[in-house]
């Protein structure tokens, strides 16, 4: 029941740090900043003070990185009972089915003709030949 609650909190936070991201506006979003305006010169200088949207993205970001981090833990206690038995749910509930091995009649069953024995000597056995003229 916790870890359920966990897992719906996890995914509010989710949900919310892309909210509050999608709704920040980028540094360099005054009209003009990208073909040299005046406005320009702020895109990478020092900001002011931070607003609500940057406060709350921090703060929902510590929170989703700790439950990360929790559940991680949580999940390596649990795995070090041994190994784990996949649920399979109804498929552990069907008897496995078996079909018999089909029978094939003698008769059908292609066979690959004899091979004759070799009629010549293997060469290492053959007796040197005499060389002519000696």
């Amino acid at each position: 029941m916790l870890l359920q609650l966990v897992n719906i909190l996890y995914v509010l936070v989710a949900i919310a740090i892309i909210a509050f991201v999608l709704l920040q506006q980028g540094s360099g979003a005054q009209s003009g900043s990208g073909f040299g305006g005046g406005a320009s010169a702020t895109v990478f200088g020092a900001r002011g003070a931070s607003n609500f949207l940057s406060k709350t993205t921090k703060w929902l970001a510590i929170v989703f990185f700790t439950v990360s981090m929790g559940m991680a833990m949580y999940a390596s206690k649990q795995g070090k009972g041994g190994p784990a038995k996949p649920d399979l749910g109804l498929m552990a509930q069907q008897p496995v089915p078996t079909a018999p091995a089909a029978q094939v009649p003698a008769a059908q069953i292609p066979t690959a003709p004899a091979q004759p024995a070799a009629a010549a000597p293997a060469p290492a056995e053959q007796a040197p030949t005499p060389a002519p003229g000696k």
